[in-house]
């Protein structure tokens, strides 16, 4: 039996709602989605996504948050993925009273992630150089409300499924680790860079990636309950952005999400419309360049972008179906940890530099840290929330921000689940995470910084509590961790950075 839906112009005249659902229909799974538009409607805007702040006047393509609701007897999940580069904990937290307000919902069933594209508005302050916008920090809470508020009212009875593929022609490690005889300087001036973001290709001062890559294409399903129309899917792929220049636009996925709307829409203008969402996962350190090989000539945004929507269709195509009501469940926990912070040098030079440059936003590197050591000072511990969601045999982790591409290989061979991607920059922006290893190779995801900050045992923690997460919600135990993702050129380099004690101050170490 279908759910009582309500129309848009209900929606708007009631702060609070529930949808109320005929009896018959406890015991269905259901599901509805919805995709509002989040683009700036004042311009020019603060655009965040590199070192320095800057505006931009026009929106080259629309930004939406593609929002997606849950329901199974008395559990119900909303999920919204966001065209936004990070959202801090405090604008997710807000965004998801509005909707407990108008659903009902309650604030730890709800899951935010940014896309991380990095051409969108700016909500948070001190993103690297980059501070909040506020105008559209007043206006993506109430969007992001309205869009799971109206996935909810959308609710249908629906089916589920499930899909990974390998596709690793379309993310590499970004990250590559410097020849012993060119390692390079910090921005305060010390000796610590032996990896680093984005070497150039085939770069003769490089010799090698860093770290492994997480190459799964994940994708979940959503169809109404008798397989005759598409309801939503959700797509996760680890890599970290494509970029465009000159405005304000979702990257590829947004590109992405469109052309699998196309390829997968019915025409049923009666019924809500079918959404698609590409998700952030684990690329910290991944990006879609092969570094390895030559540039790719003439290889565009829009090129990418079909390439792997044509991946994600063939895979789509093929996905089997459950049957009858999967489990639907959500965990969360908090975690606090401390902050990397600086000596009392470092806090000298930062002072000396925030002095001279005044009320001014930060022109250069050293000026962009040494405004955040101000910051750490003030900030000393970050609280982070985590997630996993359960429907059915597939376990969909939450994790704040960038870890990197090690860690999202080791939830999922460690994962109880039949299947388990991972969304990162979700419900908050804790930043940069490597693993303890990475730390001592130094390199610009470990230059304290409020998107790089956490204790340098912060990665081990996260993982360790999301899979306690997941033996909750499976009732089994986490499989045991048998591969070392790394290969001996990676292993060498990270055994000679601990032996030199390397990067020590980037490590919140003091002398």
């Amino acid at each position: 039996m279908r759910p009582l839906l309500l129309s848009k112009s209900v929606l708007i005249s009631f702060s609070f709602f529930l949808v109320v659902l005929p009896q018959s229909a406890y015991c269905e799974f259901l599901a509805g989605a919805f995709s509002v538009d989040i683009s700036p409607e004042k311009l020019p805007a603060i655009q965040n996504g590199g070192f320095l702040e800057r505006s931009q006047n026009q929106v080259l393509d629309r930004l939406h948050a593609r929002c997606f609701v849950l329901k199974s007897g008395e559990e119900v999940v909303a999920i919204a993925v966001v065209d936004s580069c990070m959202i801090p904990r405090d604008i997710c937290y807000r965004a998801k009273v509005l909707v407990r307000k108008q659903t009902g919902i309650p604030v730890n069933r709800i899951l935010i992630a940014s896309t991380h594209t990095h051409t969108a508005p700016s909500v948070m302050n001190l993103c690297l150089g980059t501070n909040s916008d506020p105008s559209y920090e007043r206006f993506l809470p109430g969007k992001l409300a309205e869009g799971i508020a109206n996935a909810y009212a959308n609710l249908e009875p629906a089916r589920m499924g499930v899909a990974v593929v390998d596709a690793p022609k379309h993310t590499h490690c970004r990250r590559w680790l410097k020849h012993p005889d060119k390692y390079a300087n910090d921005p305060f001036g010390e000796k610590t860079v032996r990896a680093i973001m984005h070497p150039g290709y085939q770069n003769a001062e490089f010799i090698g990636p860093a770290g492994p890559v997480d190459t799964g294409l994940s994708l979940f399903s959503i169809q109404s309950a008798d397989g005759k129309r598409s309801i939503g899917l959700i797509a996760n792929y680890s890599m970290h952005y494509f970029g465009t220049r000159g405005g304000f636009s979702a990257d590829y996925y947004g590109k992405f999400s469109s052309l699998m709307e196309n390829k997968i829409a019915t025409t049923d203008s009666a019924k809500a419309p079918f959404v698609a969402a590409m998700s952030q996962g684990t690329s910290g350190d991944l990006q879609w360049m092969n570094y390895g090989q030559p540039r790719k000539k003439d290889y565009s945004i829009d090129v990418y972008s079909a390439e792997l929507a044509e991946i994600a269709f063939n895979a789509y195509q093929k996905i089997q179906y459950e049957t009858g009501e999967p489990k639907l469940a959500m965990a969360e926990t908090m975690l606090v940890f401390n902050r990397r912070l600086p000596s009392k040098e470092r806090v000298s030079w930062a002072n000396e530099l925030n002095t001279k440059r005044g009320d001014r936003r930060p022109k250069s590197r050293p000026e962009v840290y040494a405004e955040q050591v101000a910051w750490f000072v003030e900030y000393p511990q970050e609280e982070i929330i985590l997630q996993v969601l359960r429907v059915g045999d597939l376990a969909i982790t939450a994790i704040p921000n960038e870890v990197y591409g090690i860690t999202g290989l080791k939830l999922k061979a460690q994962s109880p689940f039949k299947a388990t991607f991972n969304m990162g920059l979700a419900n908050g922006a804790a930043g940069y995470i490597p693993p303890p290893e990475q730390h001592f190779l130094g390199g610009y995801t470990t230059w304290p910084a409020r998107t790089a900050g956490l204790e340098t045992d912060a990665e081990p923690k996260i993982v360790d509590s999301l899979l306690g997460l997941m033996e909750k919600l499976s009732g089994q135990k986490r499989k045991p961790l048998t591969v070392d993702f790394y290969n001996d050129q990676q292993r060498k380099a990270i055994k000679q950075a601990k032996a030199d004690d390397n990067n020590r101050a980037n490590r919140g170490l003091k002398d």
